[in-house]
This record gives structure tokens, C-alpha cells and sequence, in this order.
């Protein structure tokens, strides 16, 4: 089983409603060239608004959004590292999932609005250059962490980590 094979990452876009409860919206996995994006209908009735940061609707949506445990959950089912950017994204899934979610800001990642999209997504709400898309960011982290992951197996470091030194060894 490849590298590849065995990551995946997750990006979703959410409103904070109710003492700060999020609200996914949309919500996209990425891995090995394919990304699966789903969303959610609104989990209950609320007066009607709108997000300038991700462009969705309060009534966007066209899964059940009890269903979205079962969706996730099965969308990573076979993966054994998760990955997520944001330190509130990364807690909210560990949660949700009870599965530990690596926040790739400890990998020092680049933010992913600093990113060259090379998926682009064409879901009406996400029209407008600067609105957020869980389906690109997810596609861009996944393509940022197989750079990182294979780079690291290049490298290896000397096993004496008391001394810093910039000498490397070749991973041959």
C-alpha cells in the first residue's frame, strides 16, 4: 500500500450558529486524484441568511444533514491517516469521528487561501474568485501534503537530534 493510498484529507465549509455550534455545509475529501464532495441541508428552521466567506445559503444543501456522521464516516472509513487544515476544523472531526485528525498547520502548511487551485468547482454558490470551496482546498491540501510526505521520505535525518546540524543524509 502506497503513501497515497493510506491519506486523506478533509476540508469543509460551515456556518457558527447557536453558541458558536458549527454547521457543515459543505464538506469534501480528498485523495489520490479524487475528490467526493457532499451538501448538507439545514439541520433545523432558521430565518434565512447567507455566508460571504464561502458563499452558501442557509437552504444550500442536498443531503440530509443526519446524515452526515454516516457520510463522513464512511468516506474515510479506509484511511488510516486523517488530515484537516484548522485547528477548529481539525477538533471539530476528531470529535465527530472519534478518529484522530491531523491539523496540517503542525506540518507548517501553507494557508490554503495563499494556494494556485488546480481543481476548480462548479457549484453555483462558489462563482465569485475569492469565495472559499471546501472541494478546492481539500484538492490543494491533499496535493500539498503527498509533496510534503514525499519529501520527507528523501530526507533522512541524523537519529542524533541533541546536535543541530545542516547536514542531511540521502534516504538511498
Amino acid at each position: 500500500m502506497s503513501t497515497a493510498d493510506m491519506e486523506v484529507v478533509i476540508d469543509f465549509e460551515f456556518f457558527k450558529v447557536r453558541q458558536g455550534e458549527i454547521v457543515v455545509k459543505e464538506l469534501s475529501v480528498a485523495v489520490n486524484n479524487m475528490n467526493d464532495s457532499f451538501r448538507f441541508k439545514s439541520p433545523y428552521t432558521m430565518t434565512s441568511h447567507g455566508s460571504e466567506e464561502n458563499g452558501f445559503n442557509w437552504e444550500d444543501g442536498h443531503m440530509a444533514y443526519h446524515d452526515l456522521y454516516t457520510v463522513v464516516s464512511e468516506a474515510v472509513a479506509g484511511f488510516a491517516h486523517l488530515y484537516c487544515y484548522d485547528f477548529t476544523k481539525s477538533k471539530f472531526l476528531t470529535v465527530f469521528l472519534c478518529r484522530p485528525i491531523l491539523n496540517l498547520q503542525d506540518f507548517n502548511c501553507t494557508q490554503p487561501t495563499s494556494f494556485n487551485h488546480t481543481l476548480w468547482c462548479n457549484l453555483t454558490c462558489h462563482k465569485f474568485p475569492n469565495v472559499d470551496c471546501a472541494t478546492k482546498t481539500a484538492h490543494s491540501l491533499y496535493d500539498w501534503l503527498m509533496c510534503h510526505l514525499q519529501t520527507k521520505s528523501y530526507v533522512r535525518c541524523p537519529t542524533d537530534m541533541s546536535r543541530h546540524s545542516s547536514k542531511f543524509f540521502s534516504a538511498a
